[in-house]
């Protein structure tokens, strides 16, 4: 399991995942479950992934691949829009899902995965989204200022109390720590390292990037 969440405040966005995957107690692996894709100027835009391992990856790399393909379908990097972002990880999730769901529902193992992306491209205000197994995905608001995939519900309360649009960067930094130590301390299957990454509102840069290791002080 894993726990990542994601927060949209007036001030910009902050993003946090863990690194634990398990398939079991006695099968532990670390894997970065967030990446970053910066074109300092004009865009920003930042990856958060749960869910089935091979699928997650097999997305990401094929997004990356779109890339280099040159057969003139839209890219993260050419997407004129956060929105457009968003449906290009869901059409890619998409086609994932149909190679490789149906050979895995065979075998009885769960393709499901899920993606929180956000950022921000110039012109538009930064966005955040929440892409589902299935490719379609909502959009975060004021009134729903923040997204979760994974282990969510014992990150949650603190988050419902204290995040509303107003709250400053570093309080809900603060905040997703907090809420990322409940978790781990109530579930096996989530934990150290932590990526911590905030983006300030129109900087259209990566200023502020943490890697929290179990040596952090500040964390522990």
């Amino acid at each position: 399991m894993t726990y990542c969440a994601a927060l949209m405040m007036d001030k910009g966005l902050v993003f946090g995942s863990d690194s634990r995957t398990n398939a079991g107690v006695d099968n532990v692996s670390i894997y970065s479950k967030m990446k970053v894709y910066e074109r300092p100027g004009d865009r920003v835009i930042v990856v958060l992934t749960s869910g089935n391992l091979s699928i997650t990856q097999a997305t990401l790399s094929n997004l990356d691949r779109r890339v280099h393909s040159g057969d003139g379908r839209e890219t993260l990097w050419t997407a004129p829009s956060m929105f457009d972002v968003a449906s290009v990880l869901g059409d890619v999730l998409r086609e994932v899902q149909a190679k490789d769901g149906p050979h895995l529902a065979k075998n009885y193992i769960d393709s499901n995965a899920s993606f929180l992306i956000g950022g921000q491209i110039l012109g538009e205000e930064p966005r955040l989204f929440h892409v589902y197994s299935q490719g379609n995905f909502v959009e975060a608001s004021r009134e729903t200022p923040y997204f979760q995939i994974g282990e969510a519900k014992y990150g949650k309360p603190i988050i419902d109390r204290l995040i509303r649009a107003d709250t400053e960067l570093t309080d809900g930094a603060k905040c997703l720590l907090v809420s990322f130590d409940s978790t781990i301390r109530s579930n096996i299957s989530v934990g150290l390292p932590i990526d911590l990454l905030c983006y300030r509102r129109d900087s259209l840069k990566v200023e502020m990037r943490w890697h929290i290791l179990e040596t952090d002080t500040y964390f522990n």
